[in-house]
């Protein structure tokens, strides 16, 4: 009768103490049960699940391809960060209460406050503002709803830029129709209108009745409210949505209809710079 020595097991490459029967089902290397990775097929090692993975590069693009609606997303969190930050200057600002905190004051859009000090900046930084909960709330919504028609076709870069062409648009149209008020103007639906102008020429170009859908019921609703309830802002309205839809009608062809690629980018450009000039001049 013969005496056979026990096999000897192979060592887990990273740790040495370690005896192992199991191996990486990729390189073949002996590793242990702390160090293999389920994958699709059988168990891979580190290494191996390392070299496998894609370069940074590329996943940083899958991630930023997954993201549907960044941009509006984005803007979405600049105004609820913005209103977070007034609410915490002054509670009142949820909309309980009706005077103006001063936190509102150093970001709303005034003629006379632009005059005095040339604070430009106020021509984007009313467009974050809102009084009270169920402004930016609504604001939001629509935008949500808006970004996700229209961000996708754009591209992120010519959406953002056709928003803030919109939100400039809406500052100018307070200038000209409001300037002689003494009212603090502010709120993202200058640019919400002009997101909606734009929207309603790109399904019109695809043979879309837009009064047959939610949008034209929207847009017909805001129009009235906008003429009818004292205290919106008629010229924000209708400056963001001349600029919606004079940007909308060169940025979203018809369908077949080929154009310049650099198009829709110059269009918002110079529709921003625009703005800007035509406020500067009329402020003086």
């Amino acid at each position: 009768m013969s005496d056979f020595a026990p096999p000897v097991l192979p060592r887990c490459y990273r740790h040495p103490n370690m005896p192992t029967g199991r191996s990486c089902t990729r390189c073949g290397r002996p590793a242990c049960g702390d160090c293999l990775q389920a994958v699709t097929i059988g168990s891979q090692c580190p290494d191996c699940i390392k070299a496998s993975r894609p370069a940074a590069a590329v996943r940083a693009k899958d991630w930023n391809a997954s993201q549907n609606a960044l941009v509006t997303r984005v803007i979405m969190a600049i105004n609820i960060a913005v209103f977070i930050w007034v609410l915490i200057g002054d509670t009142s600002t949820a909309g309980f209460g009706s005077s103006v905190s001063s936190r509102e004051v150093d970001l709303g859009l005034n003629k006379l406050l632009l005059s005095y000090n040339h604070e430009w900046y106020r021509l984007i930084t009313s467009g974050f503002l809102h009084f009270g909960i169920l402004h930016i709330a609504m604001n939001m919504y629509l935008l949500f709803q808006l970004g996700k028609l229209l961000e996708a076709p754009l591209g992120r870069v010519r959406f953002g830029l056709l928003y803030f062409a919109c939100l400039l648009g809406g500052s100018l149209g307070v200038l000209v129709l409001e300037g002689s008020s003494n009212g603090l103007h502010g709120g993202a639906s200058g640019a919400v209108f002009g997101l909606m102008g734009a929207a309603a020429i790109s399904m019109h170009r695809r043979g879309i009745n837009i009064f047959q859908t939610g949008l034209g019921a929207t847009l017909m609703i805001n129009l009235l409210l906008t003429f009818t309830i004292p205290g919106i802002s008629i010229g924000g309205h209708i400056g963001g949505i001349a600029i919606g839809v004079l940007c909308g009608s060169i940025m979203l062809p018809p369908p077949g209809h080929k154009q310049p690629q650099w198009l829709g980018y110059a269009v918002p450009v110079i529709a921003i710079i625009g703005s800007v000039i035509a406020s500067i001049n009329i402020v003086g």
